[in-house]
């Protein structure tokens, strides 16, 4: 008889793995997005489970993300806990549509650079304020509000003794995560988030450290399905542009996570579209929980593929573990320090920040780099939203330029006319430095422009191209002679 469940094995162990790894990222990522610690273990949970059976990518792991963290922040702030479920719901709602749509494919166009920029951004804007709560601080509400006022923060943190306990805890806690990977094989069995997580757990409550910890209210509690009132915010902008960015970000981080998973494993490939579907119902069932929005996390998906997962079994495992853990277990949640979890998410943030990655396409491509520091640099100094949308205008505005490349040639013999060919595309973007040069031909000779090299005519290029023809030539000198595009 054929064993219907033939790597379960492999599973099992991968899934407890997972576990290990998605637990304290969970609760660091909803105690950084000012909601209560047991809604990212929900968000984690219906990612194991509700995602974790969906088709889609077979080994990918989906959860909270540090990703979304600021704007997730930010969405509390101005509208509130309960608007909160609301975006998110409708968020899952556009994800099943655009996956049963075949729209997956589609956000593999777009530019890496602003991805990249946006994750550089989060990452900034994660360390900044995820040092406020190291340092036992309120955390200003604006990006440059929180790089700037880091220097008073750590100040004043120096002449108070229980901020340089709670500093202390954070540092530590980044230094393991740092060092993690030095340590003796069987010890690095341990996945280093727990480590660092249940080493600072220890040294607070051992040493009696004056630091803050995670507030427990309970799964049953936490759980805050938004009101049908909540539903009226959806007529403002705020709100639809929130959701708008949640359903772009979410997705296209989504499927990015899925590309980096696939060229992890030998096993089946991501059906795109199934898993944008499968990601939207997972967001949908959040919201209805009124909790955090998910995201494929590829920290969790590459510790999947590395603790030697072959199926779903192992994700959806994880959500049981997850699940088992929130309702058995919550009061351990309250001897967690929060400077650990800043710290886990300081790391965290630092991760996103592609230092090498930039070093390396500034030397093949500055317009490309060019738009990552951009991207990032807006998301830090205006917000989530625009600071995406000014990097996706700077990609499109560098391709519209590029593809706007076209080459003008003159030759002159001496005698008889001046002969100027066009090729390439001749749009509006190049039509000043294409007059300049026919502008610059002397009107007492005859000109034969010959178009027919062209690519793509524009129509503003064409009416100028025949104006200047009309007008060019001297009284009494041949008109310019044009020679049609194909």
């Amino acid at each position: 008889m054929t064993n219907p469940f033939p790597h379960l094995r492999q599973d099992f162990t991968a899934s407890l793995v997972v576990f290990l790894v998605a637990l304290p990222l969970c609760v660091g990522v909803a105690v950084a997005s000012g909601v209560p610690a047991e809604l990212g273990l929900v968000t984690g949970i219906v990612g194991g489970i509700v995602t974790g059976l969906m088709r889609g990518s077979s080994l990918q792991v989906s959860g909270p993300a540090a990703g979304l963290t600021v704007l997730v922040f930010e969405a509390v702030h101005q509208f509130g806990l309960p608007v909160l479920g609301v975006i998110v719901l409708v968020s899952g709602v556009l994800q099943m549509a655009m996956g049963a749509l075949r729209l997956g494919r589609w956000f593999r166009a777009i530019s890496v650079s602003v991805v990249e920029g946006m994750l550089a951004g989060i990452g900034l804007v994660l360390i900044a304020g995820q040092l406020y709560p190291a340092l036992a601080a309120e955390a200003p509400g604006s990006g440059p509000g929180k790089i700037a006022g880091l220097p008073g923060a750590l100040a004043d943190a120096l002449a108070d003794t229980d901020a340089l306990a709670s500093l202390a805890v954070g540092a530590g806690t980044i230094a393991v995560l740092v060092l993690w990977r030095f340590a003796p094989a069987p010890v690095r069995a341990v996945p280093g988030p727990l480590a660092a997580v249940g080493l600072a757990t220890l040294a607070a409550a051992a040493l009696g450290l004056p630091v803050a910890t995670v507030e427990v209210q309970g799964l049953l509690g936490s759980v805050q399905p938004p009101p049908l009132s909540a539903f009226g915010e959806l007529a403002g902008i705020g709100v639809l542009g929130t959701v708008v960015a949640f359903t772009l970000i979410a997705s296209a981080e989504s499927l990015f996570s899925a590309a980096a998973v696939d060229r992890l494993h030998d096993g089946p490939r991501t059906e795109y579209d199934k898993e944008l579907a499968a990601q939207g119902a997972g967001n949908t069932i959040c919201g209805l929980l009124g909790a955090l929005p998910m995201t494929a996390v590829i920290v969790r998906s590459a510790a999947n593929v590395q603790a030697g997962a072959r199926t779903k079994a192992s994700r959806v495992l994880h959500g049981v573990w997850l699940l088992l853990f929130a309702a058995l277990l919550p009061d351990v949640l309250g001897y967690i320090p929060i400077p650990a979890l800043a710290g886990i998410l300081v790391y965290s943030g630092a991760k996103l920040i592609p230092v090498r990655a930039l070093a390396a396409l500034w030397r093949e491509s500055r317009g490309e780099a060019l738009i990552l520091v951009v991207t990032a640099v807006s998301i830090v100094v205006v917000s989530m939203f625009e600071g995406v949308l000014i990097g996706l205008a700077m990609a499109i505005a560098k391709t519209a330029w590029e593809a706007s490349h076209v080459r003008l040639e003159f030759v002159d013999k001496g005698a008889g006319p001046v002969e100027a060919y066009l090729s390439g595309n001749a749009t509006f973007l190049r039509l000043p430095k294409i007059l300049d040069s026919l502008e610059a031909l002397p009107k007492d000779r005859p000109v034969r422009l010959d178009l027919s090299g062209l690519h793509h005519l524009d129509h503003a290029c064409r009416t100028a191209l025949e104006s200047w023809a009309e007008r060019h030539s001297s009284a009494g000198t041949e008109p310019v002679r044009l020679t049609a595009a194909r």
